[in-house]
């Protein structure tokens, strides 16, 4: 299977999926903590997530497949959301909470 197909399975099999740098219990980079914190304060606790550090391949390959340049970067229901800024204001506007919930 190549890359792109992979990312596509794991984007489309889980609810919520997060590529990230580090894990959900150990984020490597600020941003990556941030969105796995407004997660957490949606309510939710149990999403997919993918440590891009450990995977090269996928670390450039998710840059692609959405075609945004910056990690992290979530997905609900098989559709891009954003990076950390547009999940920020996406959960100050409330607007997060309506994506996570439909």
């Amino acid at each position: 299977m190549d890359v792109q197909s992979k990312i596509k399975q794991q984007v489309t099999s889980h609810p919520v999926a997060l590529y990230m740098k580090g894990t959900p219990q150990f984020p490597q980079c600020g941003f990556s903590a941030t969105v796995v914190q407004i997660l957490y304060a949606c309510g939710v606790k149990d999403f997919f997530s993918v440590n891009v550090l450990e995977d090269p391949e996928i670390r450039q390959g998710i840059k692609e497949y959405a075609n945004w340049p910056t990690i992290p970067q979530l997905y609900v229901g098989g559709e891009f959301v954003g990076g950390c800024d547009i999940v920020r204001e996406m959960y100050a506007s409330g607007e997060l909470r309506k994506a996570l919930a439909g």
